[in-house]
């Protein structure tokens, strides 16, 4: 194969759709999404995919040192080649998700690749030193997580009590080359720096929450019941105003609180029954 069908126009396009590449094409759009971030000049910046920098360029304007994870030899290339004179800036021709997470305070800000986006997301979410998540995602996957729907996924309400999922702003489509399908959204992942359960019975949570999500009797309570007694979640439901019926992805995440506390029995720690309420009022 020649060097110049190596980066033809239809090749170029191929690997783009094989490696699900959407580029931002608007600087200014960049720039926003890293305002958002938060990120400062103290921060070490993973990048996900940043493809021919788009975002590459304001993250070196704010952060303290940038590492990014091309999974593209050609742009992995091309960007060592820009940023060669540039100390605070590294790129590894790489998956991200065989990287390990650092062992210092760090944030990830990227334009996640769409077909492996709940891989990147559950990356962030073991990572022990993460300080944030800001990640570019399909709106409608940002809006499945973060209940945006009246709904939420198993993912989150699993990891509520220790982390935080917000909903940024909404991107049309035509800001991306190639155009997707689907217009995109900021998700932010947090983690919170008082945990709602202490971490002893996080286990214990997790349980719940997977007996609640296995989809065994056609309702929330329904599955509940096959671990606990019938009378036990009745009245755990009542008192975290979950109706006797309701498919357990429209359970906010404060109310699984209140019921985890009301079920478990143990010392759960953590804010009361009431103060659980007023959380799952504001997570609707």
């Amino acid at each position: 194969m020649s060097r110049h069908d190596r980066h033809s126009p239809a090749r170029i396009s191929a690997t783009r759709k094989r490696l699900s590449q959407n580029f931002l094409t608007d600087p200014a759009t960049a720039r926003r999404i890293v305002r958002s971030s938060g990120i400062g000049r103290d921060d070490l910046v993973l990048e996900i995919g940043p493809g021919d920098g788009t975002l590459t360029r304001p993250l070196l304007d704010r952060a303290g040192r940038v590492l990014a994870y091309e999974k593209d030899r050609r742009y992995a290339r091309r960007l060592a080649v820009r940023y060669a004179e540039n100390p605070r800036f590294h790129v590894v021709h790489s998956d991200f998700r065989a990287a390990a997470p650092p062992d210092r305070p760090f944030a990830v800000v990227a334009n996640v690749p769409f077909a492996v986006t709940t891989d990147i997301v559950r990356w962030c979410l073991a990572a022990r030193h993460l300080s944030s998540a800001t990640l570019l995602t399909q709106y409608e996957f940002a809006r499945k997580h973060t209940g945006d729907y009246g709904r939420w996924s198993k993912l989150t309400v699993t990891h509520w009590p220790d982390t935080e999922f917000a909903l940024g702003h909404r991107l049309d489509r035509r800001e991306f080359s190639p155009v997707p399908r689907v217009d995109a959204a900021l998700l932010r992942i947090v983690p919170r720096t008082e945990p709602l359960l202490p971490e002893h019975i996080r286990n214990r949570y997790r349980r719940l929450v997977d007996l609640g999500f296995s989809g065994v009797g056609g309702s929330f309570a329904a599955s509940l019941r096959r671990a606990h007694p019938a009378r036990a979640v009745a009245a755990a439901c009542a008192a975290a105003g979950i109706p006797a019926d309701v498919p357990v992805g429209f359970v906010a995440p404060g109310s699984w609180l209140i019921v985890f506390r009301l079920l478990d029995g143990g010392d759960t720690g953590g804010s009361t029954p009431r103060a659980a309420r007023e959380t799952s009022r504001r997570s609707r």
